[in-house]
């Protein structure tokens, strides 16, 4: 996985942290609701976000990402609230143009808006 240029060991350890919290809850939502019809991994948060308009809504009985798939942009989304959260108070479209040239530029092959709604969840989700 490539880190931004500014990614530390502090970075690092708040990220296990938050990575250790943010897993258990993904796989209790999926355990609480796989008993039955298709496994989406879908949760009320991204309910109500798909509803909203704030977060693509995956075709038909598609699931939704895995833990791999979204623990980059969880990761980035974190670290960055750490690094840049001194400055930005709030998430704002100053800070989202950043992230988003910092994103892109390393390269995970994943577009920006695919993984956007993902790090600002983390960004919103400050870390302990």
């Amino acid at each position: 996985m490539t880190d931004p240029a500014w990614w530390n060991n502090d970075h690092q350890g708040t990220w296990d942290r938050v990575k250790a919290a943010l897993r258990r809850d993904w796989e209790q939502t999926k355990a609480d609701f796989s008993k039955k019809g298709h496994e989406l991994g879908q949760t009320a948060g991204d309910t109500v976000k798909q509803a909203a308009g704030k977060e693509v809504i995956p075709p038909g009985n598609m699931s939704n990402q895995s833990w791999d798939v979204i623990e980059p942009s969880y990761r980035y989304g974190v670290g960055a609230r750490q690094q840049y959260g001194k400055d930005h108070k709030e998430w704002s479209s100053k800070l989202e143009s950043t992230l988003a040239d910092e994103w892109t530029s390393l390269k995970h092959g994943r577009t920006w808006e695919d993984v956007k709604s993902s790090v600002r969840y983390a960004w919103d989700h400050k870390a302990p």
